[in-house]
């Protein structure tokens, strides 16, 4: 009896579902992120009593690498790029970033493709998150220490 011979790891992965079911996460992220952005569009996180406060900047004084993020937000899908920047620049800069993710995501969903495992990218995979924790932890020291960064909330 012979067995069949496993799949080498240099394989891509094919996903036998059906395309719009593959589909449904990516597509429902989209329209879950168009809602959210489009509901920070018109209701102003400016405004005080419409967002709570960010618990580290109400405990601790200080900004998180995230304080500012629905003022950017707010002012990028109102199209004030210099707003945004001023209220997280961090945020402004990671928005291609994520957009170009979600793309690849909703094209490997759209094809049933998924490029083979490498040792280059097992490496990109666990090194990623790494990195973004430490852009941002160094992001969050540097705007707390120089005045002009802060968040723009106050």
């Amino acid at each position: 009896m012979a067995l069949a011979p496993a799949p080498s790891a240099a394989e891509p992965t094919v996903d036998s579902r059906s395309r719009a079911r593959r589909l449904v996460a990516p597509l429902a992220t989209a329209a879950g992120v168009i809602a959210a952005t489009g509901y920070i569009r018109f209701v102003d996180p400016n405004e005080p009593g419409h967002y709570p406060m960010c618990p580290t900047l109400a405990l601790l004084g200080i900004d998180c690498p995230g304080c500012g993020g629905l003022r950017a937000t707010h002012a990028l899908a109102n199209g004030d790029i210099g707003a945004a920047l001023d209220h997280n620049a961090l945020f402004v800069a990671l928005v291609p970033l994520l957009i170009g993710l979600w793309a690849v995501w909703a094209y490997r969903a759209w094809t049933g493709v998924t490029p083979a495992r490498t040792p280059a990218r097992d490496r990109v995979s666990r090194a990623a998150p790494i990195v973004i924790l430490v852009i941002a932890m160094a992001f969050a020291v540097v705007r707390n220490f120089v005045p002009y960064l802060a968040s723009g909330a106050g």
